[in-house]
């Protein structure tokens, strides 16, 4: 089997760290591209000696999609428009693992997905798009009778707040109950503030070095149903990429999601 030339944008971030090691570990795929900031330091830097492995031959540098057949990006929503354009114009599929875009930016990533297939998800581990199946079926089944509350944690240095992932979760419930986000989530809660039926409540929890843990809460008189996610490693996100990269490279243009890659759509 021919291997996948991928290339990863946001190389030296903790994602990108980690998908260097996942593209490497897997048998089918091959680092054709480690990509960075223009204005970064380690431009030059060999990507195996810098996550610590052996040399790749592959140094740090700024987008070039030369020779690659799939681009990995969980860089900054700032690249965003470097990124589809280099893409679009070279005919390389994309798997989008940034997440805090704006609407306007999602409006380009679909504008994009009319020439080149993209996988967009806010999280790529198998087990979250598990998880979003059984929310959908719990909602379905509770209707508005259930109160809803989503409660998720991370690192402190995660900049965006809801998560991505806590995003796809309230979205799984709303579409379950036939309701409209955001119109139907309440961000935390000060003051006096009655609980509305069919309110969905997201909080958003940020501290040490944790890695992602999600947790949605079907409130009923008498009972509670919790289901939860928790991360254990980045590897799991980074392994589900490269899955999603070897699923994408073979699809006409479009725009995926997690789900559309393990067959759960």
């Amino acid at each position: 089997m021919t291997q996948l030339n991928i290339g990863i944008m946001g190389a030296s971030g903790r994602m990108g760290r980690m998908l260097i090691q996942a593209t490497l570990d897997n048998p089918n795929t091959a680092l054709k591209g480690a990509f960075v900031r223009s204005i970064s330091s380690l431009i030059g830097a060999d990507s195996g000696e810098f996550i610590g492995v052996a040399k790749t031959g592959v140094p740090l540098a700024t987008l070039d999609l030369t020779g690659v057949d799939v681009l990995i990006d969980f860089s900054l929503p700032e690249a965003l428009d470097e990124v589809l354009d280099a893409c679009v114009a070279n005919k390389v599929p994309l798997v989008m693992g940034v997440t805090g875009l704006s609407a306007e930016q999602e409006a380009k990533l679909t504008d994009a997905s009319q020439y080149i297939a993209i996988v967009y998800a806010g999280n790529y581990s198998t087990g979250v798009n598990l998880s979003l199946n059984l929310l959908a079926t719990t909602a379905r089944v509770l209707g508005l009778d259930a109160d809803v509350e989503i409660i998720e944690h991370h690192h402190k240095h995660k900049i965006d707040a809801p998560s991505g992932t806590a995003l796809m979760m309230a979205k799984a419930v709303a579409d379950a109950r036939d309701q409209h986000l955001p119109n139907a989530l309440v961000y935390g809660r000060h003051g006096a503030a009655k609980r509305e039926k069919g309110d969905i409540g997201m909080h958003a929890i940020r501290g040490g070095e944790i890695i992602g843990e999600h947790t949605v809460e079907f409130i009923m008189d008498g009972e509670i149903i919790a289901i939860t996610h928790k991360a254990q490693s980045r590897a799991t996100f980074a392994t589900g990429a490269v899955r999603a990269a070897q699923w994408v490279a073979a699809q006409p243009a479009g725009l995926y999601n997690m789900k559309d890659v393990l067959g759960l759509n």
